[in-house]
C-alpha cells in the first residue's frame, strides 16, 4: 500500500494535471493516450517544439491534433501540412469533422476551401511559397504541424521541408511527426539549433503487434520460431545480438534447402548425366517445388484464416489492375448482400455527374464490379474520385481486398488487418532493385487497425528462389537513416536573395539538415587527422638527424626518385610507341633482327596481322614459327634487308621452311649493323627529356652535397621519412575530404547564383547584389524546371499561343515521361506551336551548357508526349479522342492536368508578364478544368 504522502503527491499531481490544456484535450478523445503521445503533448504545452518519430499507425497524429487544439484555445492560427493532396484532403476532412467546417480549410495549389480560417490543411509546398511571398496569411500562426516529415529525404521533392523548417518565424512551434527513423536524434539536434529547444519523443512500439508470415503455396507459415509477434520480442532499437535469438522458422529453412537440391537435380538431369530419379528406381518419392498460389487463391486463404481486409502490395499498376480481372474471372466474392447494396450506392452517388460518354474509358464497368465483389486496385493512375471511393469504402469495411501500388504507403490511411507483399524487389525506373529495410517497414506497416484488430499480419508470398533468412533480415530492421535531399534551386535562391541579400542567404543554406549531417562526418573525418597528425610528430622525431635537416634531404630523395621515375616512364612510353609503329609497317618478306622472347635474333616477316595489336609472324634462323609482339622489343624494329618468298610458301612444310632460312641467311651476308631501335628513339629524344636529365644530374649533386648525405644512420632515417611521407599523403587527402565537405550547400549556392547572374536575374554593384525585374518573375515560379520556364518567358516562347495551344505547350515543362515513351520527336499541331517547342528546347540545351560549365546538374529535358492529348482536351475533345493512341491511363491524365492548371496558374501571376499572357493563362485553366478534371477534387 502507498504511504499517506505518495497518495498526498498523487493527488496534488492529478489536480494540476486537471488544469492543464492538455486534460482537456483528453476529454475530447474516446481512448487512452499511450505515453510518448502524452510525452510530445506535455512538452508542446510547455512552449517546445516536438519531434515525434513512431511506426505507423501507431498514432503520432494525436500530437499534430493537441497542435491544433492548443492553437483554437489561444486564439492562434494552426497549418497542418502533408507530403500528397490525398493525404490533404483525407486530414481536412477529419478535423472540420471535430472543429466545424467553418473553422478549417484547405489548401493544396488547385484547391482553396475556407483559405482564411484557424486552421488550415496545405501541402507542404503552398506553406513554402507563402514563406517567400510573405504572405498574410501566416499573421498571428501559432503552430505548424509537419505530418510525413521523414518526405525531406525524398530527391525531388524534399528539399522543400527543409525551407519551411529553415524559414518559419521564431515564435512559431514546429511540430514534426516522422516514421521510426534510425537517426531521430541527429534530425532532433538540427531541428534544436535552427528552431529552438526541441523535444525528441521516439517510440518503438506498435499498438497492433505485427505477426510476419511467409505463404507457401496457399499455407501459411510463422516468419520467425517461437509465439510472440517479432516486433514485440525484439524492438527495433534492439542490438543485432538480441535479435539474433528469435530464429527464422525452420520449416522455411528447410523448403529453400530441398528447393535449392530440387533444381540442382533437375539440372544434373537436364545435363542427360543421370538415369532415372530415385523414385523411378524404388527410392522415396521425390519432393516437388513448391506452386506458388494465384492472386484470388491468396484473398481466399487468407478470408479462410479471417484475415481480410487485407492490402496486396504489387508494384506495377497494370499488376494491380490484372489482379482485379483474375478476381472477377475466378468468380470470387467477398461481401454480402447488404454490401453490395450499400457500395452500390456510394458508386452511384460519387460518379452520377461524370460524363457517360468517359465512363467506358476509364474502365468504370470493371471497377464498378470488382468494388461490388468486395475487391479493388489502388494506384497513382486511376481517376482520383475512383480513389476517393476506394479509400471510403475499405474504410468503412466494406472492401476486403486492396491491390497497390507502394504510393498508398505513404500516408493514406488505410490501414487493414493483413498487408501482402507479392515479390521483395521492384522496377524504379531504370533497374529493378531490391525492397529496402525501411520501404518493408512502411509497406507492412499498414497492417493492423488500432481499437479494431488485436494483432496485424505481414505476409511474403513464396516464390522460386525465396531467402527466409533475407525476408527475416529486413523484417527485423525496421528503422532506417534519414539522409537530407537539400540543395539550392534557382527559385529557392533567387528568394532567398531578394528577402536577405547574398551574404545572409549564404549563412540561411548553412543552417539545412543536409549541412548539419555534412558537418558531423566531417567531425569523424577531424578525429583521423588529429590522430595522424600525432603520428606523424613521432615519425619526425624517429628520422632527426643530427647533421643537419633530414625532411629536407628526405624531399630532395623523394623528388629524385620521382624524377627518374617519370624519366623512365616516358623513355618507356615513347620507346613502346616507337614499337608498335615499327611493328605496324613490317610487310612480308623484311628482315628484322628481334632483341629479346622467343623470337630473339633474325627472322624474316611471313605476315603483318595488325587485327588487333601489332603482332607479325616470323620464321627464325631456326626454322621456328613465332610471333613478335611489343613486349619482345626495346624500341623500334629495324628492317636489315627484304627477300621473296615464294608464291606457294607453306609454313607447315618443313623444307619450304628449310628454303626460306637458306636465304634469310645469304640475305644477312655483306649488311652493315644498324643502330639499334633503342639507340636511335634515345638519340632522338625530345628537348623536354633532355631538360628532365638535366633536372637529374642537378638533385644528384644536390643530394650529394647535403650534410645528412653522410650520415651513419642515413638509411634508418630515410626509412622512417618514407612512412612520414606515406602518411602525410593519407593525411593531407583526409583534410582535403574535410575541406569538400565544408560549406558544400553555400558552394552550390554561389553556383547557382553564378548561373542567375549569368542570365541577368541577378544585378551586381560595387558593394551589393540585388534581383533584376527579370529575377522578380523567377520568384513566382516554383518547380523542376523553373529557370527554364523563366527564360522561355523571356524568350517570348509562348506570346503567339492561343489558349489551347498554350495549355498544351505547358506540359513539355511539367511533363515527366516514361522511358519508353521517349522517342522520335512529333510534330506539333500547328506552326505556332512549333516555334513555342523550338524556342523551349533552344533555351533547354544553352542552359545545359550554362549548368555543365557551373558543374551543376542539368534541367531535365522537356517531355512532348502529352502535347497532342492536352491540345485536344483544351480545344474539347471528348478524354477517349484526347487519349487516342496513347498508353497514358485516364488518372494520370487527369494528374498531369492538375499540374498543367498548377504552372498555368503560376504563369497568371508572374508579374509584368507580356501583353495579353496572363488573359491567355486564365482561358487556358478553363478549358483544361472541365469533365472529369473539373470534377476530380483529389490529386496527388
Amino acid at each position: 500500500m502507498s504511504t499517506p504522502a505518495e497518495r498526498y503527491a498523487a493527488a496534488k499531481a492529478r489536480t494540476q494535471h486537471a488544469r492543464t490544456q492538455l486534460s482537456h484535450f483528453e476529454q475530447t478523445l474516446e481512448f487512452e493516450l499511450d505515453p510518448f503521445q502524452r510525452e510530445a503533448c506535455t512538452a508542446l504545452e510547455a512552449g517546445r517544439g516536438v519531434l515525434v518519430a513512431a511506426p505507423t499507425g501507431a498514432g503520432k497524429t494525436v500530437v499534430g491534433e493537441f497542435a491544433v487544439f492548443m492553437a483554437l484555445q489561444h486564439g492562434l492560427k494552426a497549418f497542418y501540412t502533408t507530403p500528397i493532396k490525398a493525404l490533404s484532403n483525407q486530414k481536412y476532412s477529419e478535423l472540420a469533422a471535430v472543429h466545424g467546417s467553418e473553422r478549417v480549410g484547405l489548401l493544396t495549389g488547385d484547391t482553396s476551401i475556407n483559405a482564411d480560417a484557424d486552421v488550415i490543411v496545405m501541402t507542404t509546398e503552398v506553406l513554402r511559397n507563402m514563406l517567400y511571398a510573405n504572405s498574410d496569411a501566416l499573421d498571428n500562426l501559432g503552430y505548424v504541424v509537419m505530418d510525413e516529415v521523414h518526405y525531406l529525404a525524398d530527391r525531388f521533392r524534399g528539399a522543400v521541408w527543409e525551407e519551411v523548417i529553415i524559414h518559419l518565424p521564431t515564435e512559431v512551434k514546429l511540430v514534426s511527426l516522422s516514421a521510426t527513423v534510425s537517426n531521430a536524434e541527429e534530425f532532433g539536434a538540427w531541428l534544436d539549433t535552427v528552431r529552438g529547444d526541441t523535444d525528441v519523443v521516439v517510440s518503438e512500439h506498435r499498438p497492433v503487434p505485427l505477426w510476419q508470415h511467409v505463404m507457401v503455396g496457399q499455407n501459411l507459415i510463422d516468419l520467425f520460431a517461437g509465439d510472440v509477434a517479432f516486433d514485440e520480442a525484439a524492438p527495433a532499437g534492439a542490438e543485432a545480438g538480441a535479435r539474433d535469438q528469435y530464429d527464422v522458422n525452420p520449416e522455411l529453412l528447410d523448403l529453400a534447402s530441398n528447393e535449392i537440391r530440387l533444381n540442382q537435380r533437375a539440372n544434373w538431369g537436364a545435363g542427360g548425366r543421370r538415369g532415372k530419379s530415385r523414385a523411378g528406381r524404388g527410392g522415396p518419392p521425390q519432393q516437388t517445388i513448391v506452386r506458388r498460389a494465384t492472386r484470388p487463391q491468396v484473398i481466399s486463404a487468407l478470408d479462410r484464416s479471417d484475415l481480410l481486409p487485407a492490402i496486396t502490395f504489387i508494384f506495377s499498376r497494370a499488376g494491380c489492375e490484372a489482379a482485379v480481372t483474375q478476381c472477377l474471372h475466378a468468380g470470387l466474392w467477398l461481401t454480402t448482400e447488404d454490401e453490395r447494396d450499400e457500395i452500390s450506392e456510394t458508386i452511384d452517388a460519387a460518379t452520377t455527374d461524370i460524363p457517360r460518354d468517359d465512363l467506358e474509358i476509364l474502365g468504370f464497368w470493371t471497377w464498378r464490379e470488382g468494388l461490388i465483389r468486395g475487391f479493388t486496385a489502388h494506384h497513382a493512375g486511376m481517376l482520383p474520385t475512383f480513389k476517393e471511393v476506394v479509400e471510403r469504402l475499405f474504410a468503412a469495411g466494406l472492401v476486403k481486398a486492396v491491390f497497390a501500388t507502394e504510393t498508398l504507403a505513404l500516408g493514406v490511411n488505410m490501414p487493414a488487418r493483413t498487408v501482402v507483399l507479392e515479390k521483395l524487389d521492384k522496377f524504379n525506373g531504370e533497374a529493378h532493385v531490391n525492397v529496402t529495410a525501411g520501404e518493408y517497414t512502411q509497406l507492412t506497416g499498414r497492417a493492423g487497425r488500432r481499437g479494431i484488430d488485436v494483432e496485424g499480419h505481414a505476409v511474403v508470398l513464396w516464390q522460386p528462389g525465396t531467402d527466409p533468412g533475407a525476408v527475416a533480415g529486413l523484417a527485423s530492421r525496421r528503422t532506417y537513416p534519414l539522409n537530407s535531399s537539400f540543395r539550392p534551386t534557382y527559385n529557392m535562391s533567387i528568394n532567398l536573395m531578394a528577402q536577405f541579400g547574398q551574404e545572409r542567404s549564404r549563412e540561411i543554406l548553412e543552417t539545412s539538415f543536409a549541412q548539419f549531417q555534412a558537418d558531423r562526418s566531417v567531425v569523424g573525418l577531424a578525429k583521423q587527422v588529429r590522430s595522424r597528425e600525432e603520428s606523424l610528430k613521432g615519425y619526425e622525431k624517429s628520422m632527426t638527424c643530427h647533421l643537419g635537416d633530414f625532411r629536407e634531404y628526405a624531399n630532395l630523395r623523394r623528388e629524385l626518385s620521382d624524377l627518374e621515375s617519370n624519366a623512365s616512364r616516358d623513355r618507356s612510353r615513347t620507346l613502346r610507341s616507337a614499337a608498335e609503329s615499327s611493328l605496324e609497317s613490317l610487310r612480308p618478306g623484311d628482315v628484322i633482327d628481334v632483341p629479346g622472347g622467343l623470337s630473339q635474333g633474325f627472322a624474316v616477316v611471313l605476315d603483318s596481322d595488325t587485327s588487333r595489336e601489332p603482332r607479325p609472324t616470323v620464321l627464325t634462323l631456326e626454322t621456328q614459327i613465332r610471333r613478335v609482339g611489343v613486349q619482345d622489343l626495346d624500341g623500334p624494329v629495324e628492317v636489315l634487308s627484304r627477300i621473296r618468298i615464294p608464291k606457294h610458301f607453306s609454313a607447315r612444310s618443313p623444307k619450304d621452311r628449310r628454303d626460306l632460312t637458306s636465304s634469310l641467311r645469304n640475305a644477312l651476308q655483306d649488311r652493315r649493323p644498324p643502330r639499334r631501335g633503342a639507340d636511335r628513339v634515345a638519340a632522338g629524344y625530345s628537348a623536354s627529356a633532355a631538360a628532365e636529365e638535366r633536372a637529374i644530374t642537378d638533385l644528384r649533386r644536390r643530394l650529394r652535397a647535403h650534410p645528412c648525405h653522410g650520415c651513419s644512420e642515413r638509411e634508418q632515417h630515410a626509412r622512417w621519412a618514407e612512412r612520414w611521407w606515406k602518411l602525410r599523403r593519407e593525411t593531407d587527402k583526409l583534410a582535403g575530404q574535410i575541406r569538400g565537405r565544408t560549406n558544400t550547400i553555400a558552394k552550390t549556392f554561389d553556383r547557382v547564383s553564378e548561373v542567375l547572374g549569368h542570365y541577368g536575374y541577378l544585378e551586381y554593384t560595387d558593394d551589393a547584389v540585388r534581383v533584376s525585374a527579370a529575377g522578380q518573375k523567377l520568384r513566382r515560379i516554383y518547380g523542376e524546371k523553373d529557370l527554364l520556364i523563366a527564360l522561355c518567358i523571356e524568350a517570348g516562347a509562348f506570346g503567339d499561343l492561343d489558349a489551347a495551344e498554350l495549355a498544351a505547350v505547358t506540359t513539355v515543362l511539367v511533363y515527366q515521361a516514361k522511358r519508353e515513351e521517349r522517342g522520335v520527336r512529333p510534330v506539333m499541331p500547328s506552326v505556332a506551336l512549333e516555334g513555342s517547342v523550338e524556342t523551349i528546347i533552344r533555351q533547354w540545351s544553352q542552359l545545359n551548357d550554362v549548368e555543365e560549365q557551373h558543374r551543376l546538374p542539368v534541367t531535365s529535358e522537356p517531355e512532348l508526349s502529352l502535347v497532342w492529348p492536352m491540345f485536344k482536351w483544351a480545344q474539347g475533345r471528348s478524354l477517349q479522342a484526347a487519349l487516342s493512341g496513347t498508353e497514358l491511363a485516364a488518372g494520370d491524365f487527369v494528374r498531369w492536368s492538375k499540374q498543367v492548371i498548377d504552372l498555368l496558374d503560376q504563369l497568371a501571376k508572374v508579374p509584368d508578364l507580356p501583353g495579353g499572357l496572363q488573359q491567355t493563362c486564365v482561358r487556358a485553366i478553363r478549358l483544361v478544368r472541365r469533365g472529369v478534371v473539373a470534377y476530380s477534387n483529389i490529386s496527388e
